[in-house]
């Protein structure tokens, strides 16, 4: 029922959603929209068969996905916003390119721009040991640390062999702890502890992060939104833009509702981060997408801003799991995704053109966005983002029957494999609506949604 009035509200107000272009090429604009809307495609394209396209309305609509904002770059300039759905299904909102949504880790690589200007002015070295920047708090020395340290390079490349990888966030009403808090473990996550040999090896850490938020503010003696306000959001064109958390209240008329995958709203409509540098920046795709505008710029131009080109090149510089100095860096883009609770999000930037996309949704589920992404790529002729190709093998019918049955998964419960002809269905409690997957071979299958064996 619930999903039968969300298909039809968002079929009522999915053309609400306000359109910006940087030019008078309206028509044009529009034209891509519409092809760019109405071709999402899947993640998974099964060698053989006919391509498969679906419109931005029937994909909200089976997915349960409230509403979707997102905001693309032509020429180094925000060429369209759209935003299609709702912000927040009982007060009858929809979704507009003005509405605030969470950002997840995204904030994690726009945070990293403070940390940065902070050792371009000598106040941090990027290879000392952080402890020579905390004052409230140090991380804890064990046998990891022996002869090599936590830095804020470590930190930023999430080669600082530290614990705590993702951060769940607080409801409404909650004890909301303080930073120095959550580092002890004294919140909803374990201590942030190092657990390897700083530098050994990637392990990606909400809690490094967090690390780097209390650095920030122990060297400046101000607040972490106050800071990143008047030193990066303001300056990058991102005056609607928050660390601020809680979310105060004259945000909450223009902020997007958070859902859960089975179409909850999330306990007091979003969550609360005190990991701010990790996962608490509230902000709207045309905003967010100005960090993609001036990180391109400068490394494109030469020419410094936020800044200077030199730490650019070397925040665009992968290192370990392809992590620069914030974001994540491959041939063709620099990018981040973010998750969380109620909310997900995708940030990508071409390094050697003039291009980028943001698309943020207010969900659990952000299938569509990865869709979006394909479908703005495929209409620009851009590198780097592509389908997953898969082929289906032919594998007897009596050889697929023997998976059928009932398993029993850690954290997930009891999961339902049944066959219908050469695929598999999986069901359970937790998974809605229910996985289709297919042979690859006679003992590996992939997930038709996303192409994962």
């Amino acid at each position: 029922m619930r999903h039968r009035l969300l298909h039809l509200v968002l079929t009522t107000l999915l053309l609400v959603g306000v359109v910006a272009c940087a030019d008078n090429s309206t028509d044009q604009s529009e034209a891509r929209i519409a092809r760019i809307e109405n071709g999402l495609m899947p993640l998974v394209r099964i060698e053989g068969r006919d391509p498969v396209r679906f419109s931005m309305e029937g994909r909200l609509a089976e997915l349960g996905i409230p509403g979707v904002s997102a905001a693309v770059v032509v020429d180094g300039e925000i060429a369209w916003a759209k935003a299609w759905g709702m912000a927040d299904i009982a007060a009858g909102r929809p979704m507009d390119v003005d509405t605030m949504l969470l950002a997840g880790s995204i904030s994690k690589p726009v945070s990293a721009l403070r940390a940065l200007q902070l050792a371009e002015q000598g106040v941090f070295d990027l290879d000392e040991n952080v402890n020579a920047y905390l004052t409230s708090w140090q991380v804890p020395d064990n046998e990891f640390t022996e002869t090599e340290k936590v830095t804020i390079r470590r930190i930023l490349n999430h080669s600082a062999g530290l614990t705590v990888w993702g951060v769940p966030g607080y409801d409404k009403g909650d004890d909301v702890p303080s930073v120095v808090e959550v580092l002890d473990g004294l919140g909803n996550t374990d201590p942030v502890r190092v657990f390897r040999a700083p530098g050994e090896a990637w392990q990606y850490s909400g809690g490094g992060t967090t690390i780097m938020q209390l650095a920030v503010t122990d060297q400046e003696g101000v607040s972490f939104p106050a800071t990143m306000q008047s030193n990066v959001l303001d300056p990058m064109r991102m005056q609607g833009s928050t660390f601020e958390n809680p979310l105060p209240e004259k945000y909450h008329a223009i902020a997007a509702t958070g859902y859960r995958a089975n179409g909850d709203e999330v306990e007091g409509k979003w969550p609360i981060y005190p990991e701010m540098a990790a996962a608490g920046l509230w902000t709207k795709p045309s905003e967010l997408i100005q960090y993609a505008i001036e990180i391109q710029r400068i490394y494109q131009t030469g020419k410094d801003g936020i800044l200077d080109h030199v730490t650019v090149m070397e925040m665009l510089t992968p290192g370990l799991e392809d992590f620069g100095l914030g974001p994540v860096v491959s041939e063709h883009t620099f990018s981040h995704g973010g998750a969380d609770e109620g909310f997900r999000a995708h940030l990508v930037a071409w390094k050697d053109s003039p291009y980028a996309a943001v698309v943020m949704v207010n969900s659990d589920n952000g299938r569509v966005i990865r869709e979006l992404l394909l479908s703005i790529v495929e209409e620009y002729g851009l590198p780097g983002i592509e389908q997953e190709i898969r082929t289906v093998a032919d594998v007897p019918v009596e050889q697929i029957s023997r998976f059928e049955g009932d398993y029993e998964l850690p954290e997930i419960g009891t999961i339902q494999i049944s066959r219908v002809e050469n695929r598999l269905i999986m069901t359970s409690d937790a998974i809605d609506p229910p996985i289709e997957v297919l042979p690859q071979s006679s003992t590996e299958f992939f997930d038709v949604g996303d192409g994962r064996i």
